[in-house]
């Protein structure tokens, strides 16, 4: 069942989400080759809960295998749910940073994909493409419209660019929930319901150099390419009023380099 947020509601997600934005602001510098993964999520944690959060992933999941980290850390050709380790970050990675932030009962969902270094042109075009299928989708969303309009925009660009789309995984509602209904697949199919005034939800394409294909590993978490190719993921939280559709998360690309975005008609 989509449970559609009052006014009070939305403005405790928009302050949720606002003080995610700000953490990725401090974080996204320190991702760097070198470091290791779980640095990261330690930094997080502390972070998050100096500000008053709770990091929502850290223990989520079910109880024989709950996910052991504040945040998703996937490199290369994990897709999502990479978990953190002791591996180091080197130069030339895509790594993605998914991470939700629980602000008084508030939820927030954010992704962004940095490039470390010099990452060759493919893997590059492959973020600016990702990051902007994010924003043709979030244009797509009109109060009244059907969800299914947001995963044509998203497949339609990808699709365009010779880019594979993860289908097993997609964004959802979100708010007072980490992973509320609907669903909002990055390809057109399943059910299409209407877009409604309060609604929340995380519009975020996982797009990939190959098939769009996927693997689980055996951790049960880390989402990986089928075909080992690179993947790349973006991610906000968008508020939907009858008047208007607001990112409640901030915009971060230029902080995360990547400035040469294509222009979107």
């Amino acid at each position: 069942m989509v449970c559609l947020k009052n006014e009070k509601q939305i403005d405790g997600i928009r302050k949720s989400s606002k003080m995610l934005s700000a953490m990725f602001r401090e974080l996204i510098p320190q991702v760097n080759s070198g470091v290791r993964t779980i640095e990261i999520d330690h930094w997080v944690r502390d972070w998050i809960g100096r500000a008053g959060g709770k990091p929502v992933l850290l223990g989520y999941g079910s109880a024989s295998n709950p996910f052991p980290a504040a945040i998703c850390i996937s490199i290369n050709n994990e897709v999502i749910h990479g978990i953190p380790s002791k591996n180091k970050i080197n130069e030339g990675d895509l790594v993605s940073l998914d991470c939700d932030i629980d602000l008084g009962g508030f939820i927030s969902d954010q992704t962004v994909s940095i490039e470390v270094g010099k990452v060759n042109n493919a893997v590059h075009n492959l973020n600016i493409i990702t990051n902007e299928c994010l924003y043709k989708g979030i244009a797509a969303i009109k109060s009244g419209g059907r969800i299914l309009q947001i995963a044509k925009a998203v497949y339609t660009h990808a699709q365009s660019n010779k880019y594979g789309v993860v289908r097993e995984f997609c964004g959802h509602g979100v708010g007072l929930a980490v992973h509320e209904d609907p669903q909002v697949p990055n390809y057109p199919h399943g059910p299409n319901p209407r877009i409604l005034n309060g609604m929340v939800i995380a519009v975020e394409p996982m797009i990939s150099l190959g098939t769009g294909d996927i693997e689980i590993l055996e951790d049960g978490w880390t989402v990986v390419t089928a075909d080992n190719k690179v993947s790349a993921h973006w991610e906000h939280t968008v508020a939907i009023f009858h008047d208007r559709v607001e990112i409640l998360t901030d915009s971060l690309e230029e902080i995360a380099g990547i400035t040469n975005i294509h222009k979107i008609n």
